[in-house]
């Protein structure tokens, strides 16, 4: 006899939209039970752990190291002599980073691109804008391997391009430049006080 009855509850509309409610709340009870499990991970880990996941550069707060991973200090900020380059200027204005021809190279901090694309000794370069008179600088990158273009909006760890050799360069490597109020400015220690020290 009861199997009849259940039967003809099953055919009851609200029978079926009370049966329906309940699966509806289980469900929602088991995933705001559950998220909390699949979140913590990526809590605790943060953003560099994030962007290390996908080989992206560290992160600490809104600003990364434009290279990720381990890299070659070639040339600091400050007077230098290249031997065989005549047109290499005297005092280096930024901070040259080798990792190898191809190598991707990073947004440093939050912006807009301003400039993307052929610029003199700078070959094929990026310059990101990043406000209160902060500009950055990424020189001698491959032709064709630019991945924004002027007025894009960035954030540290967005590609921009790979490491290249054009502009006046003798070898693969990354110009890092930093200006502050439209003066170079040593990128060391700019970047350590960010807590992104360099070599």
């Amino acid at each position: 006899m009861a199997a009849p009855a259940l039967l003809i509850a099953a055919r009851s509309k609200t029978v079926r939209r009370l049966v329906l409610a309940v699966v509806v709340f289980i469900v929602v009870l088991l995933l705001a039970v559950l998220s909390p499990l699949f979140a913590v991970p990526s809590i605790l880990g943060g953003a560099s752990a994030a962007g290390a996941a996908a080989g992206g550069p560290t992160v600490v707060g809104q600003w990364g190291y434009p290279l990720a991973g381990n890299y070659t200090k070639s040339d600091g900020f400050g007077p230098r002599h290249v031997p065989n380059c005549a047109l290499c200027s005297t005092f280096h204005q930024g901070y040259d980073m080798y990792q190898g021809c191809g190598a991707t190279i990073y947004a440093a901090g939050p912006g807009t691109v301003i400039r993307a694309g052929a610029w003199g000794s700078f070959g094929n370069a990026v310059e990101i804008d990043h406000g209160g008179g902060i500009i950055t600088i990424y020189g001698h990158m491959m032709w064709g391997s630019l991945m924004v273009s002027q007025g894009m909006a960035v954030v540290a760890g967005t590609p921009l391009g790979l490491e290249g050799e054009t502009g006046v360069a003798t070898g693969c490597h990354l110009h890092f430049q930093v200006d502050v109020n439209g003066t170079p400015v040593d990128p060391a220690p700019f970047m350590a006080a960010l807590g992104l020290p360099l070599k």
